[in-house]
């Protein structure tokens, strides 16, 4: 059947088949068997080991297809490891005694990206905590097997978090478009800790930063990653600059004559669009990195 193939492919079985699919009080179950003469993993040492027995029925919330519920059944395997002693198998879509199997808490989190988790665990029907289960089991496991050896170029940036000025600061690769740390507050001290984490070998390697004008950001750059050529970002390097061509606007219509004064009364919002216009065309090299080198020897 072509359902047991979908959850074969979803699940990523390979020692394990999918026996039969029955429907039962609203519901799509799966029974998922061993297959004949495979052997069982230990789930300590990750080796292959003799079985020993085979523990009740288990059953796990798979995700939903075409709006029906889909659940999964088995009779995991324990097996008489050498190392291990009496343990219970390793099982390919399950982690611990999870009730979720991991394509669910992948969907799950990949929707928790996008919705508050309340509105995803309703779409579901699960309760919150099992949405929140979820999102930190991915997030884990991501921060886990990343990898960061080939960082080089990142960029520094804050973000209010809620109302009354509560910062974070963040840290991105560039090169893959991609948050990688965070910290509370935009202090000097926040930036150092990341310096600190990050390691004075991965500091010596970054080839560019880029990061707004806050000057705290900007200090402990040129102090622990002195290797690094230091971008400010276009917008703020745009907004300071169509701040100065206003301040001159201004000063010639207050010191120049009525007719001069005529002749730039209504020019503001041209100006700035000329200059918009410019930062535009030269805004950004393969790496993300605003290439306005006028502003970069700081």
């Amino acid at each position: 059947m072509l359902i047991n193939s979908i959850i074969k492919k979803t699940l990523g079985l390979k020692s394990h088949r999918v026996e039969k699919v029955f429907f039962q009080e609203e519901e799509l179950v799966a029974k998922i068997v061993p297959r004949k003469g495979s052997r069982a993993v230990c789930s300590g040492c990750g080796r292959k080991m003799p079985g020993y027995d085979t523990l009740k029925e288990r059953s796990w919330r798979h995700v939903p297809c075409w709006g029906i519920k889909v659940r999964l059944v088995y009779q995991p395997r324990r097996v008489e490891c050498t190392g291990c002693g009496i343990k219970v198998e390793a099982i390919p879509w399950n982690r611990g005694k999870s009730p979720l199997p991991l394509p669910l808490m992948i969907v799950l989190a990949t929707f928790a990206k996008r919705l508050p988790w309340e509105d995803v665990a309703r779409l579901f029907g699960l309760h919150w905590n099992t949405v929140k289960a979820a999102v930190t089991y991915v997030v884990d496991y991501g921060l886990q097997h990343r990898d960061l050896t080939e960082v080089i170029y990142i960029g520094i940036d804050e973000l209010s978090r809620r109302r009354g000025h509560t910062y974070v600061t963040m840290v991105y690769d560039l090169a893959r478009g991609c948050l990688f740390w965070v910290g509370d507050g935009r202090q000097k001290e926040t930036l150092e800790q990341f310096f600190a984490e990050w390691g004075p070998e991965r500091c010596k390697a970054l080839r560019g930063i880029c990061c707004d004008m806050w000057e705290p950001y900007a200090d402990v750059i040129r102090e622990l990653a002195p290797n690094a050529i230091l971008v400010f970002d276009k917008f703020h390097i745009v907004k300071h600059l169509m701040d100065a061509v206003d301040e001159v606007r201004r000063q010639e219509i207050a010191e120049k004559n009525q007719q001069h004064k005529d002749l730039v009364k209504g020019t503001r919002y041209l100006s700035a669009k000329a200059q918009a216009g410019g930062a535009q065309a030269g805004e950004t090299d393969s790496h993300g990195f605003f290439c306005l080198y006028l502003c970069t020897s700081v």
